[in-house]
């Protein structure tokens, strides 16, 4: 009777865990970048594009609830000079925390959204939100500035004659406030992917068979632990 070729107590050398799924699919992305666990990159990448210019478009709207909710700054004329009505007032300090305010409510919707758009997550999609969400800051800034009150201060004091106050034109004094739309959309789709995104799945490990009934033990393995028959008891 000879030995097998493998031992029972040994998996075949190709039967990896690690290389197939529950139902006998490779987990892995093959050549062409695909998997079964998601899309290859360049269908990442394509669906980072799109999702930074979509958040960048959403810039329009921040610039829209910027200038209709920033509070205004009272200017007044002498008909030789501008001043301002309320020298001890904290309006410009408003319009940037407006600003601010916005950017980190748009940041957390956009980055629920894009989750809901695809829950695994990923590094470009990250990006994407933080790029769109620079964009989108800047966009809304100018935005504002374009569409509020005129610029031209000296024109538009003209224009309300003297002692007739008029709001002066939109400024963002505090311009780290951009950064809180693409800063909150990165933390906000972190935290949500790590918790409510999937998980991995487990190594499948195949069972091991029981040597068969009668056989002989296993030989120990070199450097196992066991050692041969001391000298003192070969006498």
């Amino acid at each position: 009777m000879t030995a097998p070729l493998t031992p029972p107590h040994q998996p075949p050398p190709n039967d990896d865990p690690w290389q197939k799924g529950p139902s006998g699919s490779t987990p892995w992305p093959g050549p062409d970048g695909t998997g079964d666990e998601g899309p290859g990159l360049r269908t990442e990448l394509v669906q980072a594009a799109v999702v930074a210019v979509l958040t960048a478009v959403a810039g329009v709207l921040l610039g829209l609830l910027w200038m209709w909710l920033a509070p205004r700054v009272p200017l007044i004329s002498d008909g030789k000079a501008v001043y301002l009505k309320d020298s001890e007032g904290e309006q410009a300090i408003g319009g940037d925390g407006t600003f601010a305010l916005l950017g980190l409510a748009f940041g957390a919707v956009s980055a629920a959204a894009v989750f809901l758009f695809r829950r695994r997550g990923g590094v470009p999609l990250v990006l994407a939100l933080a790029v769109g969400g620079l964009l989108g800051s800047l966009l809304a800034w100018r935005a504002g500035i374009w569409l509020g009150p005129s610029q031209d201060v000296v024109a538009a004091a003209k224009h309300a004659g003297k002692g007739v106050t008029f709001d002066a034109p939109l400024k963002l004094s505090a311009r780290g406030a951009l950064l809180a739309w693409p800063v909150a959309a990165m933390i906000v789709h972190l935290g949500v992917t790590a918790v409510f995104g999937p998980r991995d799945p487990e190594p499948v490990w195949a069972p091991q068979a029981p040597p068969p009934y009668g056989g002989a033990a296993p030989a120990p393995e070199p450097g196992d632990g066991t050692t041969g028959p001391r000298p003192d008891d070969r006498a």
